[in-house]
């Protein structure tokens, strides 16, 4: 894409992550379609359990290299089953806000999960599948702005509920067209369906399944591996770094915390002063890597709802600030995308990579004049 090619020519003089705004197209948008709800929510009470032993891991990549075909290239972790490597990623979008839709269903069984401002303070997932399913996942909400890059970075289907219309023609002007699967371009059940519950207004009722989604990409002819090099694992820490116990995102509305625990060397996540908890798997969620990544957050001219709030685009190319989370321990360093194509990819002072611990990956989008907290 042009802008791509102009980014890539301006690389020597970007400090920090800084385009303006893409152009706008607006739109119709079609109704969401109301769907059958074939399956229930697993309504298991939100009580933290023990977490399981880590997922033994034998890929420790130092630098950007071949994967052998049976470690996925999201997480660096050698998985059962090769074959769930030979599809296509998915990036299904994830209500977080407001409190009723928590505890949500398989974020959990995410091997990366996005975290982002939505508008007026609140956040959103975008959870990226490739080698465990989940069903029912959600609930699904709209895309925003940053769904525009995370399907290219991953190679991935976008599965979301719908768009507010600005964002819906860039979608449809995208590159990923064809991988975009929503109620707005026709997707309905049995890929999506509503699971009602008393006191849940409609917009949060919306589920959908990583087996029904990658069963609709094989249908269209759009499912299989994918070139996914990119991300760097090392079972042992780098040198240096800072003793962390918790870190704070000082997200407006409902900041997040996450714990290191030593026992599991994993970072437990707490939302609004709870055990943040997946329905699905009954387990807290968790993660082997939380990394804070500070980008320009730019607002636009899309209004995303009645209110009139405009939607924000969170500038996700070039480099900026990050701050990498693993092993109780903070490493500094820049974080570096210079073509669409590429994954985010994290360097030292030195340039010298900065390796993700092996297993699932938190990515805390973060404005740039926004402060993580952590203490030993």
């Amino acid at each position: 894409m042009g802008r791509w090619t102009l980014r890539t020519l301006m690389v020597g003089i970007w400090l920090m992550a800084a385009c303006g705004p893409r152009p706008t197209s607006e739109g119709p948008r079609p109704p969401t379609p109301t769907m059958p709800p074939p399956l229930a929510v697993d309504e298991r009470a939100a009580t933290p359990t023990p977490l399981p032993p880590p997922t033994p891991t034998v890929h420790a990549a130092e630098t950007m290299e071949e994967f052998p075909p049976d470690v996925n290239p999201l997480t660096g972790l050698r998985v059962p089953d090769p074959s769930v490597l030979n599809r296509r990623p998915l990036a299904i979008k994830i209500s977080n806000y407001p409190p009723v839709v928590r505890p949500q269903s398989g974020v959990d069984l995410a091997d990366i999960v996005f975290e982002h401002y939505a508008e007026g303070g609140v956040t959103r997932f975008t959870a990226i599948y490739l080698s465990q399913d989940a069903e029912p996942v959600g609930s699904v909400r709209s895309a925003r702005l940053i769904d525009l890059e995370i399907p290219a970075m991953f190679k991935a289907i976008l599965a979301y509920s719908g768009a507010s219309a600005g964002v819906n023609a860039r979608i449809r002007a995208s590159d990923f067209i064809e991988r975009a699967l929503s109620p707005d371009f026709g997707v309905g059940a049995p890929v999506f369906w509503r699971i009602p519950r008393e006191g849940v207004a409609l917009e949060h009722t919306l589920f959908t399944s990583t087996r029904r989604l990658w069963a609709e990409a094989t249908r269209r002819g759009i499912n299989g591996r994918q070139d996914l090099r990119g991300m760097v694992f090392a079972e042992q820490p780098p040198a240096g770094g800072r003793p962390v116990s918790t870190l704070i995102i000082p997200y407006r509305v409902e900041p997040v915390t996450w714990r290191y625990d030593p026992g599991s060397g994993r970072w437990l996540r707490w939302t609004a002063g709870q055990p943040h908890m997946d329905a699905l798997t009954g387990r807290q969620l968790s993660a082997a890597n939380v990394v804070v990544v500070y980008a320009h957050h730019q607002t636009t001219d899309i209004v995303e709802d009645r209110l009139g709030s405009l939607s924000i685009e969170i500038q996700i190319w070039g480099s900026g600030r990050v701050q990498v989370f693993r092993d109780g321990r903070m490493f500094e360093g820049q974080w570096q995308r210079f073509r669409r194509e590429d994954m985010l990819r994290f360097v030292d002072a030195n340039g010298k990579p900065i390796p993700l611990k092996p297993g699932n990956t938190w990515f805390q989008m973060a404005p740039l004049d926004m402060q993580a907290q952590f203490s030993p």
